[in-house]
C-alpha cells in the first residue's frame, strides 16, 4: 500500500499536472495539488497526535503550538530569502521595515541557511516540549488536567506571537514568499516537489509509527495507557516512555508545519488557536484513534468537507463540525476505521445463517 501511494505521489500525479495540458479530462489543477499537499501535512499531524492520544492515552489540546512553531521556523528562512524583492527593498523583511526595526532579532541568526533553520525546525518544538512534557508526567499530571495544560500553553504562545516587538510579524506573521532553495516558490514545478516531500513524508511518518506501536515500546506504551499504575509496579517507570513519544509526536507535527508554510504561502498566530487544536483531535476521533490509519483518512474526510463547506455554506461549517465531534464520540468510538471493521466482521442476516447450518447438516 505505501508503495502505491508513493507511486502516486512520485509519478503519476506530477505526470498528470506537469505533462498533461490544462484542457485535458485527467489534467491535476494546481489547486487540487495544494490542497492535497496541506491535507497530507495535516495527515502528519493526525499520525503524531494518534501516538500519544491513541495508544499513550494522552490528550493534548496543543499540538497546534508545534505545528505553528515548525512552520514559523522554516518561514524565517523563507522571509530571508525574500531579499531585496520586498516592497521596501530591503534585506530585513517588510514588516521589521515597517516597524522601524534596524537590524534582525539574535534569534533570527543564520536564518538565511537552509540547514540551520532545518535543524531549527526538530529542535526548538522537540526542546520544549521536552521541557513541558517532563515537569508535566514527572508530577503525573494527566487526564482532563493535561488537556486544559497543553490548551493554556498554546493560548499563551499564540498572545506571544501576536505582539509586533516579538519579532514574528504580530497577527500578519509571514507571507509573501519568493523563493525556496532558489527556486520561485510558486513554479508548478516547486509546488509538485512540495507535494511529494510531503506524501514521503507521510508515509515515513506511519512507517516509523506502525515500527514503534508493534514493538516492546509500543506494548508498554499501551499498557500505560490501559494501567498505569500496574506498569509501575512491575518495574517500568512510565515517565520516559510518555516523554519520549510526547516530544517525537511534537517533531513530527514541527515537520509537517515547516512543509506546510511553503505550500499555503503563510504562516501567522491563528494557526496556533485552541480552535486548530481542538480540530486536530477530531481528526483522529473521526478517522478512529489507535488505528494509524484512521487519523490519516480522518484528517482527509475533514478538511474536505472543511474546503466544501466553507465556500457552500460558511456559516454552518463549526456547527457541522460540532456534530460531526458528537456523532463520532457517541455512535463511531472507534471512528471510520471501526465502523468498517464492524461492517466486514458482521455476522449475515438469520436466514442466510440458517441456510448455512442446514447446508453443514446436510
Amino acid at each position: 500500500m505505501a508503495g502505491l501511494f508513493a507511486a502516486c505521489a512520485l509519478i503519476a500525479v506530477p505526470f498528470m499536472h506537469l505533462a498533461l495540458p490544462p484542457d485535458h479530462p485527467l489534467h491535476l489543477s494546481t489547486y487540487f495539488i495544494t490542497l492535497t499537499g496541506k491535507i497530507l501535512c495535516y495527515a502528519i499531524v493526525a499520525v503524531a497526535m494518534d501516538l500519544i492520544w491513541g495508544y499513550g492515552g494522552i490528550l493534548s489540546l496543543g499540538h497546534g503550538l508545534f505545528f505553528a512553531l515548525g512552520g514559523y521556523a522554516f518561514g524565517m528562512y523563507l522571509m530571508r530569502q525574500i531579499g531585496r524583492d520586498g516592497s521596501y527593498q530591503s534585506d530585513l523583511p517588510d514588516f521589521m521595515v515597517f516597524l522601524d526595526w534596524q537590524e534582525l532579532p539574535w534569534f533570527w541568526a543564520g536564518s538565511d541557511s537552509f540547514l540551520w533553520v532545518a535543524l531549527l525546525v526538530l529542535v526548538v518544538p522537540a526542546l520544549i516540549a521536552f521541557v513541558f512534557g517532563y515537569f508535566a508526567f514527572r508530577s503525573r499530571i494527566k487526564g482532563v488536567y493535561f488537556s486544559i495544560i497543553t490548551q493554556a500553553l498554546t493560548y499563551a504562545a499564540m498572545l506571544l506571537f501576536f505582539r509586533n516587538e516579538t519579532g514574528f510579524g504580530g497577527n500578519n506573521g509571514f507571507t509573501d514568499f519568493k523563493r525556496i532553495l532558489g527556486y520561485p516558490i510558486t513554479a508548478p514545478e516547486t509546488r509538485v516537489v512540495l507535494f511529494a516531500l510531503s506524501a514521503l513524508a507521510l508515509i515515513g511518518t506511519l512507517l516509523l509509527a506502525r515500527y514503534l506501536v508493534t514493538s516492546k515500546f509500543g506494548r508498554v506504551l499501551t499498557a500505560i495507557r490501559d494501567a498505569e499504575s500496574r506498569v509501575m509496579f512491575i518495574g517500568y517507570h512510565p515517565l520516559w516512555y510518555k516523554l519520549f513519544v510526547w516530544t517525537l509526536s511534537a517533531m513530527l507535527c514541527a515537520i509537517a508545519g515547516a512543509l506546510y508554510v511553503p505550500q499555503v504561502g503563510i504562516i501567522n498566530p491563528s494557526e496556533m488557536s485552541v480552535a486548530n487544536s481542538i480540530e486536530i483531535a477530531i481528526w483522529v476521533a473521526v478517522g478512529g484513534r489507535g488505528t494509524l490509519i484512521g487519523p490519516v483518512l480522518g484528517a482527509f474526510l475533514v478538511n474536505l468537507a472543511k474546503s466544501w463547506f466553507t465556500v457552500s455554506f460558511p456559516e454552518y461549517w463549526l456547527f457541522f463540525l460540532g456534530t460531526l465531534f458528537i456523532v463520532a464520540t457517541l455512535y463511531l468510538p472507534q471512528g471510520v476505521v471501526g465502523l468498517w471493521l464492524r461492517l466486514r466482521r458482521r455476522e449475515p442476516p438469520p436466514a442466510a445463517a440458517a441456510t448455512e447450518a442446514k447446508g453443514a447438516r446436510a
